[in-house]
C-alpha cells in the first residue's frame, strides 16, 4: 500500500515509522524543508523526536502536489489549528479515491469544529472516506516498538476494517469502530484533562486528587460526546479511558507537562514560548467550553480550565470552586 502521511511532528513519525515497518510505501510531508532533508540524509527528524531513528525505507518531501499525488491513503497529523490551511491547499489534488485517516486530536478554535467536519469542508471528501485513528499511543513508544493499541473509526465499517488490517501487527493493534464522532472527541477532549492533571501536580496535591479529576473529566467529556452523537461506550474504551489515562498520568504527555508548569506559577506564554510542539489541549480548551455552553451541556472541569487558560482565575481559586459547588448525585454534574 502507498501511504502519505502529512505532519512530520512526533506523532507522524511514529505512524511514518509504524506504516514502513509494515511494508508499506510511505511518504512522509514536512513543512519545514530542513525537516524532510533530515529524514532522507539521516532517518531522523532534526526537530521532533531526535532520538528516534526512524525507519530507513521512509521518504521525505516538503513538496505537497508530490506528497498528495503519492498516494490514495493520506495519513493526517497535521496540528488541528493548521489544518485548513494546508487542507485548502491540497482541495484541487484531492482525487475520487483516496481515503484520509486523521491522527490528529482538537476541536478547530474558530469553527468548533471536529477533524471530520473541517476535512469535509475543506477537501470536500464524503463522510465515508474520513476515518479517524485515535488511542493511548505515545510517539516514541512506538516507534520503540512497545505492543500498542488505537481505534481506527470510520461511519464505513469495510474501509474501517481493511484499514485495520493494513495498519495492524504485533506493534500497534488496530480495533475498528464505527463511532466516528466519539473516536474524535475523546482523544480532543482528554487534553484538558491532561492539562488540570498537570495543574494537581504543580500544586503538590495527591493520588485522590487525580483520581477524582480524571472519573470526573471522563464523565463531562462523556456528557458533551453523547449530545454531539457519540456513543457513551466509546469513551469507556481506547480512545476515551484508554488516552485519558495515559496522557494524565504519562511523563511523556505535552498536555500534562503545560498543567505541571502552570501549577508551579509559570505563565502560559513562557510555557509555550518554551515549547517546540504543539499541546493541543491549550487551544482545544476554551473551545470545548464554548462548544458546551452552545449544547446546554454544563461541564465544570472544562469551563475552569477554560478560565485558567485565558488569564481569568488561578488554579488553586479554580479548585476551590469545583470543590464548593452545589452537591449533587454522581450520575449529574
Amino acid at each position: 500500500m502507498r501511504i502519505t502521511v502529512f505532519g512530520a511532528g512526533s506523532w507522524g513519525c511514529a505512524l511514518a515509522h509504524q506504516m514502513a515497518r509494515r511494508g508499506h510505501d510511505v511518504l512522509l510531508w514536512a513543512l519545514e524543508p530542513e525537516v524532510a532533508a533530515g529524514i532522507n540524509a539521516d532517518h531522523r527528524n532534526p526537530i521532533f523526536l531526535t532520538d528516534a531513528e526512524l525507519h530507513p525505507a521512509i521518504r521525505s518531501t516538503s513538496d505537497l502536489e508530490e506528497a498528495a499525488l503519492h498516494a490514495n491513503v493520506w495519513i493526517w497529523v497535521v496540528p488541528v489549528q493548521f489544518s485548513r490551511r494546508v487542507m485548502d491547499r491540497l482541495a484541487p489534488l484531492l482525487r475520487p479515491e483516496v481515503v484520509v485517516v486523521s491522527a490528529s486530536k482538537g476541536i478547530e478554535t474558530e469553527s468548533l469544529k471536529r477533524m471530520d467536519e473541517l476535512a469535509a469542508e475543506a477537501l470536500d471528501i464524503p463522510a465515508d472516506r474520513f476515518c479517524c485513528l485515535s488511542g493511548p499511543t505515545f510517539a516514541i513508544e512506538v516507534v520503540h516498538g512497545d505492543p500498542s493499541a488505537a481505534v481506527l473509526a470510520c461511519r464505513d465499517m469495510d474501509l474501517a476494517r481493511r484499514l485495520q488490517e493494513q495498519f495492524s501487527d504485533y506493534h500497534l493493534r488496530c480495533y475498528a469502530g464505527g463511532d466516528l464522532i466519539g473516536v474524535e472527541l475523546a482523544g480532543a477532549l482528554k487534553n484538558t484533562v491532561a492539562i488540570a492533571a498537570g495543574i494537581i501536580d504543580g500544586l503538590g496535591l495527591g493520588a485522590n486528587t487525580q483520581a477524582a479529576l480524571m472519573t470526573r473529566g471522563l464523565h463531562e467529556n462523556t456528557r458533551l460526546g453523547v449530545a454531539l452523537g457519540a456513543e457513551p461506550d466509546t469513551f469507556r474504551g481506547l480512545a476515551g479511558m484508554g488516552d485519558l489515562v495515559l496522557t494524565c498520568t504519562g511523563g511523556l504527555s505535552r498536555n500534562r507537562r503545560v498543567g505541571q508548569r502552570l501549577g508551579r506559577g509559570e505563565t502560559l506564554d513562557a510555557i509555550l514560548g518554551s515549547m517546540r510542539e504543539v499541546a493541543e489541549g491549550v487551544r482545544t480548551t476554551p473551545a470545548a467550553a464554548k462548544l458546551a455552553t452552545q449544547m446546554g451541556v454544563e461541564m465544570p472541569i472544562t469551563q475552569s480550565m477554560a478560565r485558567i487558560l485565558t488569564g481569568q482565575i488561578d488554579p488553586k481559586d479554580a479548585l476551590k470552586e469545583l470543590m464548593t459547588r452545589q452537591l449533587k448525585v454522581e450520575t449529574q454534574l
